[in-house]
């Protein structure tokens, strides 16, 4: 049996809930009313039998890049590899590090494809791809630690900008960290390039065996992910200013060598009420210095999107 999304329109009937299994997508479109019926209808169609398809794939999907020798037949799990590839050489990652973005860019595509949009975003948990025309922006709403936000301030991406995908990692993210940071968000051109490479990004803001920082294997917590027994971070103590600033200036020489090489457009990264930006001006950071924030998840995402 072919697995079909559940399928709601929010309160506010402009937001659509896509959900399947861990997939769990808010999708807005803006433009001609015909138009967005049809981008709905597209991106629902687009997850129709993407789970399922993506399981079949998952022994390989779960494997370290540095094998290489993939052999991925569905598209999805094809783009979540080549955005996991420019890693291989230099670090642990398998292709499930952008699979959020990954799928948010399928549905996003679909609709693209289907209808014209003036603008529009998919939103994974988080990951999130955007579509603008010429001449259209999105403000995006800026948090503090995901886990417990509070709005704290924006920042604009417009139509100008090579940006289409933002992603945030972290301790306190859905997913397993190797690093310490409370939020690493990243603006890269697509959605799964910014989810490889904030998780990248979160891994190297760290201060390897601080005593202060409880870590176990992530096979103890959940026995089939895909990073086995290596340690991820569970607890981190008070830590002082310098050793914040230590853990932060790796993270940051971490992004600064990715926006280097092409693979990001810019970054935030978070721990302890210290940050540090790259490649975002501050002028468009209007965050209050003593809070620990990032670019919005979830709910404050959805509120701020469409300014």
């Amino acid at each position: 049996m072919i697995r079909r999304p559940q399928i709601a329109l929010l309160p506010d009937g402009k937001r659509l809930h896509l959900q399947d299994g861990p997939i769990d997508l808010i999708v807005e479109a803006q433009g001609r009313a015909a138009e967005i019926e049809i981008a709905y209808a597209a991106a629902a169609e687009s997850l129709t039998g993407l789970l399922d398809r993506l399981c079949q794939e998952l022994t390989q999907l779960r494997r370290n890049v540095s094998a290489r020798n993939f052999e991925l037949s569905d598209v999805v799990a094809r783009r979540m590899f080549a955005a996991v590839a420019p890693y291989g050489d230099e670090h642990f990652i398998t292709p499930m590090a952008a699979v959020a973005g990954a799928v948010a860019e399928e549905a996003l595509g679909a609709m693209t494809r289907a209808a014209k949009l003036d603008r529009a975003y998919v939103n994974n948990g988080g990951d999130i791809a955007l579509h603008l025309e010429e001449g259209q922006h999105f403000t995006v709403g800026l948090v503090d630690r995901p886990d417990h936000p509070s709005l704290v301030g924006k920042t604009i991406v417009d139509a100008a900008s090579p940006v289409r995908g933002v992603a945030t990692s972290g301790r306190h993210g859905r997913s397993f960290s190797l690093g310490i940071a409370d939020a690493v968000t990243v603006l890269a051109r697509t959605a799964s390039q910014a989810d490889a490479a904030a998780t990248i990004i979160a891994n190297a803001v760290d201060l390897p065996g601080h005593p202060g920082i409880v870590r176990c294997p992530a096979s103890d917590i959940q026995p089939d992910n895909d990073l086995g027994e290596r340690l991820v971070t569970r607890d981190v103590a008070t830590l002082s200013d310098d050793e914040v600033a230590t853990a932060l200036q790796s993270g940051s020489d971490c992004a600064r060598n990715l926006l280097t090489r092409g693979l990001i457009e810019g970054a935030a990264l978070f721990l302890q009420r210290q940050r540090r930006i790259v490649a975002l001006p501050d002028a468009s950071l209007s965050i209050n210095t003593s809070s620990k924030s990032a670019l919005a998840t979830a709910p404050q995402m959805e509120r701020l999107m469409h300014a």
